[in-house]
């Protein structure tokens, strides 16, 4: 019976190694290339408040403003309002407080079928485009596309990543940018400050279902097996990154859709940017556009594959990573020591 079972689990393992290989080889073949910032050449421009086309700036460019804050949007014209009014009543407020205080809102339209990018232009025609400025995306590209545009457009000295349902209490940007100064000094200038909401989980189970409550368990354990340690909360929308770090993070960026996070904070890793851990305030609004079980699971699909990407060097950041072929050797070295395991175990006869 001893024997079995041990022939059982060795068979086990190598079928699931079989099975790693043969994952690798798919997240290696379909890996696509970093994609494209300008899709169009309509992406390239935005409108200023008269209506007429102006170039977008380069995240390559000296920074002229202190704060850049970059909102993406995909059918936001309910919702988007109420975040900008919030934003800009604080921003505002702050200017006139400290008027070396400089900003820009810059609002990323991702393909929206409804009035966004509309309802955005009418703060460019009121606030001047040197301060809100709207990007409109030809087609949907997902959040970390629509994000990662925004990013590439801005003039800030630091970047602020904020949702447009204003679930984060738009203030608490001045608990992020503590969080940033006290990781100092930074390596490179480079430095990231995530908003949390790890301190609110215990209410936010309360208020879930236990399908939910798993599903969450599930992919916060697969985020830290696979990609990202030490970030209890890593898919809250309200980040702060200097200048350095936006543009070293989002240059090695492949995820464009929900799991872009997960693959931004393990880029940051990779590279030993600081990263900071800030509890906010936050308030769950209706309309979101997860859907609970496919969203999840796309998403756990995503970080597999982030992993096995980077892993199998399909995906590269500067430093040279396992190719494929040493990646498969090893694996078959497992398989192999397994199989010899298999046949020791079949030296005796098993008797019933």
């Amino acid at each position: 019976m001893a024997q079995l079972l041990l022939q059982l689990t060795v068979l086990g393992a190598a079928l699931a190694a079989a099975a790693l290989i043969l994952i690798s080889i798919v997240a290696f073949i379909t890996a696509t290339k970093m994609p494209s910032l300008h899709l169009h050449e309509e992406e390239k421009f935005f409108l200023n408040a008269k209506g007429q086309k102006e170039t977008l700036p380069s995240i390559w460019d000296s920074p002229t403003k202190q704060l850049s804050v970059v909102v993406p949007s995909y059918n936001e014209e309910k919702r988007l309002p109420v975040m900008m009014d919030e934003a800009l009543s604080y921003l505002e407020k702050r200017q006139k407080q400290d008027p070396a205080f400089t900003y820009e809102v810059i609002v990323v339209d991702d393909g929206s079928t409804d009035q966004t990018s509309k309802v955005a232009f009418k703060y460019c025609q009121k606030y001047g485009s040197d301060k809100i400025r709207v990007i409109t995306l030809v087609k949907n590209r997902g959040k970390g596309g629509a994000v990662r545009m925004g990013v590439f457009s801005s003039r800030g000295e630091k970047i602020l990543m904020t949702d447009a349902d204003g679930a984060t209490k738009f203030p608490d940007v001045e608990k992020l940018e503590k969080g940033l100064n006290d990781l100092q000094p930074w390596p490179d200038q480079m430095a990231i400050a995530c908003g949390s909401r790890a301190h609110l989980e215990k209410e936010s189970i309360s208020q879930r279902s236990y399908f939910r409550t798993l599903l969450m368990y599930g992919f916060h354990f697969l985020v830290w097996f696979l990609c990202v340690k030490g970030i209890r909360d890593t898919q809250c929308g309200f980040k702060l990154l200097t200048r350095e770090a936006a543009s070293r993070t989002f240059s090695s960026l492949h995820i464009e859709r929900w799991a872009f996070d997960v693959e931004l904070l393990y880029i940051a890793q990779f590279f030993k940017i600081p990263i900071a851990e800030i509890a906010v305030n936050w308030t769950e609004i209706e309309g979101s556009k997860l859907v609970p079980f496919w969203s999840w699971l796309q998403m756990g699909k995503d970080l597999l594959f982030i992993r096995l990407r980077y892993l199998t060097g399909a995906w590269r950041l500067e430093q040279t990573r396992k190719s494929l072929i040493v990646f498969l050797y090893y694996q078959c070295r497992i398989i192999s020591f397994e199989v010899q395991i298999l046949n020791k175990a079949r030296i005796k006869p098993i008797v019933i």
